[in-house]
C-alpha cells in the first residue's frame, strides 16, 4: 500500500515496505564525538514503521563495526567486512552474519567522512547514499576550493590568502595585516566545527595560530575578519533546491568567535534565533545566495550554508556543510522544524531525495562499446 501526505512545503511518499538504512557514525576525524551525537538523534527519531536502522560505527583508527546502539565505545561492536562487488555489496561480521542495506546515511563530520572519501567507496559499490556525492563533498570540504568556486560563480566571500605547509613562512604577519587588516582569521582548510581556527589580533598571536592550524591540515587560510551577524540557512532538495528561512547564532561576548566550545560544550555560549530577525528583503537575499552557493559547489539532497551579515547589509558566504549536525543544538533540523517538518519527517525526506537521485543516476551507461581489442 502506498500513501502520499503533504507535510509543510514538501510531499512525502510513504511506501509501507521497510527499508534497511545503515547509519554511519564516528570516523577518523576531530569531529568524531559530534558525529556520535548526531547519529544518536537520527537513530532515536527515525521512523521505525518505514525503516530498519542498522548502526555502523567507525573507530578513530578507521575500523568499521556493527553496533547495537550509537555509542562512543564503537570497538565493542562486531568488526565488519565489505564484499567488493557492486552487484552484491554485502557487509558481513566475523561470525558469518551478513546484511545488504537499501541505503546508507553517512552521519560523518569532517575528515574521511564529509570530504568525499566515504562517498567514493559507496559509489564504487553502487550503494545508494544520502547526501552530496564525491565531487561536491570534496569541493565543499576544502575551504580554499570552495572559495575559488564561489568567486567564479559571482558569489560574495571574504578576502583571503592561503599557504601550504612546505611554504609555511610564505607570509609574514605584516604582509597579511596589509592585505586583510587586523584582526584576521587563520583556519585549517579542510576541517569543521571551528577546529584549527584562531583569531589573530596581534603579531604575538600569529605563530601560535599557524602551529594550531597546521597541526590539522597541510593547507591553511588567512581570512578577513568580518564584524557582523552569524547567519545560517538550511537547503533541502535537488531540482529544485529549497531554502529555509535564515537562522541566527548569537554568540556570548565571552567568546572571540564561534569556537568549538561555544558550539558544543558551553550551553550558555550562544542563543539561537529561528528564524532570524531580518527584513524580508535581506532574508530573501540570504536565501538566494545560499541556494546559488549550494548549486555552485555541486551539493545534493541537503546542506547548511553559513554566512555573515554586516550592519551595512552585505552578505558573505563563509562555508557550506554538506553533512550538517543533527545534535540537539544543531541549526539544520531546527530551521526545518520552524517550516513545519519534524526531525522524523526530515530524515524520511532525506531518504526519499537520495533514492530518487539514485534511480535517476541509473540512466548513465558505463559500458562504451568500441572496436578496441584487449
Amino acid at each position: 500500500m502506498e500513501i502520499r501526505q503533504n507535510v509543510g512545503i514538501f510531499e512525502f511518499d510513504f511506501n509501507m515496505t521497510k527499508k534497511k538504512i545503515a547509519i554511519l557514525y564516528g570516523g577518523r576525524s576531530v569531529e568524531h564525538g559530534v558525529s556520535i551525537n548526531s547519529a544518536r538523534n537520527i537513530h532515536q527519531y527515525i521512523d521505525r514503521e518505514r525503516f530498519e536502522p542498522i548502526l555502523i560505527g567507525i573507530s578513530l583508527e578507521g575500523v568499521w563495526y556493527k553496533t547495537e546502539t550509537v555509542s562512543k565505545d564503537i570497538e565493542t561492536g562486531q568488526p565488519l567486512t565489505l564484499a567488493l562487488n557492486p552487484t552484491q555489496p554485502q557487509f558481513a561480521t566475523k561470525d558469518g552474519a551478513s546484511f545488504v542495506p537499501d541505503i546508507v546515511f553517512p552521519v560523518l563530520h569532517g575528515t574521511d567522512g564529509e570530504d568525499g572519501s566515504i562517498q567514493g567507496l559507496l559509489k564504487a559499490m553502487s550503494i545508494p547514499m544520502i547526501g552530496t556525492g564525491v565531487a561536491g563533498s570534496a569541493m565543499s570540504m576544502s575551504k580554499l576550493v570552495a572559495k575559488r568556486l564561489l568567486v567564479e560563480a559571482g558569489l560574495p566571500v571574504t578576502r583571503f590568502l592561503y599557504s601550504y605547509y612546505p611554504d609555511q613562512k610564505q607570509y609574514t604577519f605584516e604582509e597579511i595585516e596589509k592585505a586583510l587588516g587586523v584582526p584576521f582569521m587563520v583556519k585549517s582548510a579542510s576541517l569543521g566545527s571551528s577546529v584549527g581556527v584562531s583569531k589573530v589580533k596581534s603579531k604575538d598571536d600569529f605563530e601560535k595560530a599557524l602551529a594550531d592550524s597546521y597541526r590539522y591540515d597541510d593547507c591553511i587560510l588567512f581570512e578577513e575578519f568580518i564584524t557582523g551577524r552569524e547567519i545560517e540557512c538550511a537547503i533541502l532538495g535537488n531540482a529544485p533546491a529549497k531554502a529555509s528561512l535564515p537562522g541566527e547564532i548569537v554568540i556570548s561576548n565571552q567568546y572571540e568567535f564561534y569556537t568549538f566550545d561555544a558550539k558544543y560544550v558551553d550551553g550558555e555560549a550562544v542563543s539561537i534565533e529561528v528564524p532570524a530577525k531580518l527584513e524580508s528583503a535581506i532574508a530573501e537575499k540570504i536565501q538566494d545566495i545560499s541556494v546559488r552557493a549550494y548549486r555552485a559547489l555541486g551539493c545534493e539532497d541537503f546542506s547548511r550554508v553559513d554566512l555573515f551579515l554586516t550592519k551595512e547589509g552585505n552578505v558573505y558566504v563563509n562555508e557550506i556543510n554538506t553533512i550538517p549536525g543533527f545534535t540537539n543544538s544543531s541549526m539544520f533540523p531546527m530551521m526545518w522544524k520552524e517550516r513545519g517538518i519534524s526531525f522524523t519527517d526530515l530524515i524520511t525526506k532525506l531518504t526519499e531525495l537520495a533514492e530518487e537521485r539514485y534511480q535517476k543516476s541509473m540512466r548513465i551507461d558505463h559500458n562504451y562499446q568500441s572496436s578496441l581489442k584487449f
